[in-house]
């Protein structure tokens, strides 16, 4: 069997079993997304606050550590200050666009970590199968019978508050789920005919991950990812809340809410606009989330 007959077998199938005619299905799952309004919103939002982020320190008023210490606890709509001022005379709104920055990169960087871990686990396991399988998936069930915030409360006690030391703890705590989905879907997917073939004329495995197994798993991982990344933002606000969060004078909404915890009654507005924020990052994530699982199910009958 010659490498274009393995093409065209393989062009067949996919055609066959996930192409309507005329339209790819990641174009009518696109358009699904597309029509779930919320879902779409969330999306824009989402790009939205990852542009703010890149540009915080040119729409930021004020240094993240600059203190004004003859206008602290200063309320919001004050003269210089949009949302006032915190016990130290930071400014909250310059402050809370840093926080922006800083759970983004935590979320984003901690998930695709996660995310690799269970690539390289959840394939070497599907595809190879026997005792490789058993041995790795051992090391799976051991790490989710381990919780995992208690391992990330470890790994940050042993390596420091450092943002790489979080992300490393929150991403290496949360492959396991996402390892168990891609072992799932390798499973599945190796054994199509396209597959088969490709496997039939010697192509290395890796050249079956990349060009067939992958992109038919690409959808499941998305709707993962997409509930991921506010687990480890949520993730960073705990370990805040425990003293375990990014170390000062850097901020982060975890330790921001911690630090307006103590002032709450007195001067709510150190409190309230990371709350905000924070809750609304969250929210957006996971409604995209909702969506792309609604997109990606071929089931759902599309409507005009």
């Amino acid at each position: 069997m010659t490498a274009e007959l393995v093409d065209e077998t393989a062009a067949t199938d996919r055609d066959e079993v996930k192409r309507p005619k005329g339209q790819s299905e990641l174009g009518r799952s696109w358009a699904r997304f597309r029509r779930n309004k919320l879902a779409f919103g969330s999306l824009f939002f989402i790009g939205l606050l990852i542009l703010v982020s890149i540009i915080a320190p040119l729409v930021a008023p004020y240094g993240y550590d600059d203190m004004d210490v003859t206008n602290r606890f200063a309320a919001p709509l004050s003269e210089s200050h949009l949302l006032g001022t915190d016990q130290l005379g930071r400014d909250v709104f310059s402050r809370m666009l840093f926080s922006l920055r800083t759970a983004l990169i935590i979320g984003f960087t901690a998930e695709l970590l996660g995310l690799l871990v269970a690539l390289i686990i959840g394939l070497w396991a599907g595809w190879k199968g026997g005792r490789i399988e058993g041995a790795l998936m051992a090391v799976t069930d051991v790490m989710y019978c381990f919780p995992g915030y208690l391992f990330s409360v470890i790994m940050v006690v042993i390596m420091g508050r450092s943002i790489i030391a979080i992300i490393l703890a929150i991403g290496i705590a949360g492959w396991v789920g996402q390892a168990r989905l891609v072992r799932a879907q390798v499973l599945k997917i190796k054994n199509y005919d396209y597959v088969e073939a490709s496997r039939s004329i010697g192509t290395s495995p890796v050249s079956i991950a990349v060009r067939h197994i992958l992109p038919n798993a690409i959808a499941p991982m998305l709707v993962t990812v997409s509930f991921g990344i506010p687990g480890a933002i949520i993730a960073e606000s705990g370990l805040a809340l425990m003293g375990l969060g990014v170390a000062p004078p850097m901020p982060s909404w975890g330790g921001m809410i911690v630090e307006g915890y103590i002032y709450v009654l007195a001067h709510p507005h150190m409190i309230a606009a990371p709350l905000v924020l924070f809750g609304l990052t969250v929210l957006s994530f996971t409604w995209v989330g909702d969506g792309l699982r609604d997109a990606f199910d071929s089931s759902e009958e599309d409507h005009a």
